[in-house]
């Protein structure tokens, strides 16, 4: 049985079999029959003030709690403000569905007020994307389309909507089956690869497990856990990976690349068996790729067939969803275990990642007079105890909160990875403490990202949000200051951040509590109030402006080639 709906309408059904309970977006022109049918409908809308935002709260949203993440946005400028979200998801593969607007059919390609070619801007940033001319094809895509967002290889996938197909209407019948035959999803792993893979597990002396966001998307962290148990080997979380194993579990060592940890970086590069879960060999873990993890041996596991041998040569490849492969070689890896009792290298192979670690542990200092940006984030990871979500911009901060805070469940730690997209962290923050509502949400942002995000305090406040906003504010755009500092001569040009608002009167103003905190004696007090506050409070922490983020590999060296900490004076021998 079938029932005459307006095609604005039969989107929303849709949306409803798809269990979409919230989307973000601003409305326009050509969406408003959406947004007139959207008026009776119990989904949710979060108003956001830009239209990026609403890309980047649908992906605080979907990484926070694995579901497919829904934003919206009106034809030409609204559209093409979704473009740095779009991206930003597709590269850290994350299920987002963007429903835009466009010109009536009849007027594509004649240039129509706020008319832009959303299909052909955005085919190179989406996983895939449609434009729907006739209401009777809506049905269909509408589910293709949360089912190409969320299967396999995850991403963001854009319905661009023309007027009249909204106003259009038709006779709605669910869709109860999908076909898309040239789209092939790699499951299961093949069967005599996983075995292989558990025999060279086995075989190495000094095995490393590399662990990266494929395993939080794949819902695979209790299945990594147990086969770090099983091989008792030590592991690495990548930058999008942390959380995918307890920050407090014994084997965990840190994070590895660019500003990871020396010993992650050593251990990668001493291991003879690297064992690549869910990652992409990124440049900014891999540093100059010829020197990266030299003497091992890679088994390298993913979903997406394309990542296999993209980077670095994968000497066992197995392409399959992580959660079912490593289901199927954990037992393996129980079984042939009792066959390896000595494993004396293994053995010694511990006792040098321990020493590593011991030698060069990540910086906490502090100082008595000036707030340290580590002292922050140490107050901020004693306040979460590993369980808070944390949202970030991109630059320093983004790099000390990845070293020094705890995340000892996936989904915590929400950031812009593969784009690295300043203003990121507070619209994140939105979607991820809407879909979280009983989890404390810290959004912690530079003052340069945080300007870019400023009228999202609106949204907060309108939606009822009680997010923690922490601004690390040194005056500067700190890691581009960092870089001119230390690869062009100190020459700091056009990186100095003056003028930033007093947060007492720019929260005040939005009707809710704001500090500036400027000695280490007032942090953790601080912290402990926004906290205790049952709204949003924003917090802007004075820090040390010239402190520099170490580890650091500089570009093109290799990840054992470290700069541990700012060059020592040298004594002159009088």
């Amino acid at each position: 049985m079938s029932n005459l709906m307006s095609g604005a309408k039969i989107l929303l059904e849709c949306l409803t079999r798809e269990g979409v309970d919230c989307i973000f977006g601003y409305p326009g022109g050509v969406t408003l029959p959406f947004y007139d049918a959207l008026y009776d409908n119990p989904i949710r809308h979060v108003l956001v003030r830009h239209e990026q935002n609403a890309a980047f709260a649908a992906q605080g949203y979907a990484r926070s709690t694995g579901k497919v993440g829904v934003c919206c946005a009106t034809s030409g400028p609204g559209a093409t403000n979704l473009v740095t979200g779009l991206v930003d998801a597709m590269m850290d593969s994350i299920p987002i569905v963007a429903l835009t607007g466009q010109v009536p059919t009849k007027l594509i390609g004649s240039d129509a007020f706020q008319e832009a070619d959303t299909f052909g801007i955005t085919r190179s940033c989406t996983k895939h994307n449609y434009l729907v001319k006739n209401v009777a094809d809506l049905p269909a895509i509408i589910h293709e389309a949360f089912y190409i967002a969320a299967s396999g290889r995850q991403g963001p996938v854009l319905v661009d909507v023309t007027k009249d197909v909204f106003q259009a209407m038709a006779h709605y019948t669910p869709v109860t089956s999908i076909h898309l035959p040239g789209y092939k999803v790699y499951t299961e792993g093949h069967t005599g690869q996983i075995r292989r893979a558990a025999q060279m597990m086995f075989e190495a002396e000094r095995p490393m497990i590399y662990a990266g966001g494929g395993i939080i998307s794949a819902n695979a962290s209790a299945e990594l856990t147990q086969l770090v148990e099983l091989l008792d080997a030590p592991a690495v979380c990548t930058l999008m990976g942390l959380g995918a194993l307890s920050s407090e579990h014994p084997n965990f060592i840190s994070m590895p690349g660019m500003h990871g940890s020396y010993a992650a970086n050593m251990a990668i590069s001493g291991a003879d068996l690297l064992i690549a879960l869910g990652v992409r060999f990124d440049d900014r873990v891999t540093g100059r790729l010829a020197a990266f993890a030299p003497h091992a041996k890679v088994i390298h596991v993913d979903i997406d067939p394309a990542e296999i041998s993209k980077i670095r040569t994968a000497d066992l490849p197995i392409v399959g969803d992580l959660k079912r492969v490593l289901s199927k070689l954990n037992p393996i890896v129980e079984e042939l275990k009792p066959s390896y009792p000595e494993r004396t290298g293994l053995k010694a192979w511990w006792k040098q990642v321990r020493d590593w670690k011991a030698e060069h542990p990540f910086s906490s200092v502090t100082a008595p007079n000036e707030i340290k940006p580590q002292h922050l984030m140490r107050e901020i990871d004693r306040i979460s105890g590993g369980k808070a979500i944390v949202t970030s911009d991109v630059g320093q901060h983004q790099m000390w909160a990845a070293q020094l805070i705890r995340f000892n469940e996936p989904r915590l730690w929400i950031n812009s990875g593969g784009l690295g997209t300043m203003g990121f962290g507070l619209p994140s923050a939105i979607g991820a403490q809407y879909a979280n509502p009983e989890k404390l949400v810290f959004a912690i942002a530079g003052d340069g990202g945080f300007q870019m995000s400023l009228p999202e305090l609106a949204t907060i406040v309108n939606q009822g949000l009680p997010v923690k906003i922490i601004v690390m504010n040194n005056g500067y755009l700190g890691m581009v200051r960092q870089w001119q500092e230390l690869f062009y001569n100190n020459r700091l040009s056009q990186v100095t951040l003056d003028s930033f608002p007093d947060v007492t009167k720019l929260a005040g103003a939005y009707g809710f509590k704001g500090k500036t905190i400027e000695h280490p004696s007032e942090l953790a007090a601080a912290l402990e109030e926004a906290v205790n506050e049952p709204g949003p409070f924003l917090l802007n922490i004075r820090v040390t402006p010239f402190e520099n983020v170490y580890p650091m590999v500089p570009a093109g060296g290799a990840i054992n080639e470290m700069v541990l900490g700012p060059p020592q004076p040298v004594e002159v021998p009088k």
